[in-house]
């Protein structure tokens, strides 16, 4: 059955959100393309009918991933500014739910391992994401503000990251505690 270039837009973005969240949930490798499809409600077979590959998927997944939590980081960036994206990142409920987390701390250390496109992708959104903390960052110069801003995306990924890991629930609750107490600190710097 053919359908409407309208619905096949439609179909499109629903495969990249629900791999987008899968891909975060389970790792890039730990999906397939018949999984995606069918958590999508859609058959394997109008997969090729839409990608090129799984790694084109995965490139366009990565990109909207980031996309959408730039949305949340500019709403949690005001009021509140830095200390607001903080205590909205390093929050149990976000350690919970890796499928709509953070890209960064749901699939990182999985990237180096992807293909160049989907390296890409994260590398780019990564860039872009620093940017927008660099605009909200305290610091007298453009490159102390960017050493912050990097400084602070990776302690928020690696305590995310390390708060996931750990099989001890009190640790992994001191974990974000820790790490928000030295980050919400960021605003007040000079």
């Amino acid at each position: 059955m053919r359908v409407s270039r309208e619905q096949a837009i439609a179909n499109r973005e629903k495969v990249v959100d629900v791999a987008s969240a899968l891909f975060r949930k389970h790792g890039i490798d730990g999906v397939g393309v018949a999984d995606i499809m069918k958590a999508a409600g859609l058959t394997h077979g109008g997969f090729y009918g839409q990608f090129d590959s799984k790694e084109d998927l995965a490139a366009e997944a990565c990109s909207r991933a980031v996309l959408r939590s730039w949305d949340v980081w500019i709403s949690g960036s005001s009021p509140g500014g830095l200390e607001a994206i903080v205590r909205n990142y390093l929050t149990p409920e976000h350690r919970n739910d890796r499928g709509r987390g953070c890209l960064y701390a749901a699939v990182g250390s999985d990237i180096p391992r992807q293909p160049r496109a989907v390296r890409r992708a994260f590398t780019e959104g990564l860039r872009g994401t620093i940017e927008k903390l660099l605009d909200i960052m305290p610091g007298r110069s453009v490159a102390l503000r960017r050493k912050r801003a990097l400084a602070m995306m990776s302690g928020l990924v690696g305590a995310l990251i390390l708060s996931r890991a750990v099989d001890d629930p009190r640790l992994s609750d001191e974990i974000l505690e820790g790490a928000k107490t030295v980050f919400s600190h960021f605003d007040k710097a000079v």
